[in-house]
């Protein structure tokens, strides 16, 4: 869930204009979520060099960095961490399906095919950054973001 809001959050302040920013709040009210729960994400990507963010009363949110020099990737472990979401407990060894350890040399294929399909999704988030998600949004999308964003706050 945070996930999403802080991939949804990034890309929404790519689309402002340079130097401009948006506050947790303005950005809850145009998701319509959790303002509190949300500039606690938000800060992780700040730790992470991928957001900065001002305080005052024009304080707020803003990327750190060009949006062509974050990744996908970068996001989802600000938040989520890096560690795979599989981790194999090597249960074919135990209750009365229990394999003999001589069976058990081999990592167990499962682990192997995910971990297979997490250095995939890992690959195909670091080859995607938030310019590339911009460029595939109509023409329009960042003058009407722009606009509804400034409406809310």
């Amino acid at each position: 869930m945070s996930t999403e809001w802080v991939l949804h959050c990034t890309t929404t302040l790519a689309q402002l204009d340079p130097g401009a920013s948006a506050s947790a709040a303005q950005l809850a009210q145009y998701y319509d979520l959790p303002a509190p729960y949300l500039t606690k994400q938000l800060k992780k990507l700040v730790r992470a060099g991928l957001l900065a963010a001002t305080t005052g009363p024009r304080g707020g949110f803003q990327l750190a960095r060009p949006a062509s020099e974050i990744t996908l990737l970068q996001i989802v472990e600000a938040v989520d961490g890096t560690s795979p979401p599989y981790e194999c407990r090597e249960i074919r060894q135990q209750g009365r399906g229990a394999l003999p350890p001589g069976e058990c040399r081999r990592t167990c294929v499962l682990a192997e095919k995910m971990g297979e399909a997490h250095e995939a999704w890992r690959h195909s988030l670091a080859g995607s950054t938030v310019a590339d998600v911009i460029a595939t949004l109509p023409a329009s999308a960042p003058s009407r973001t722009r606009r509804r964003l400034s409406e809310t706050g």
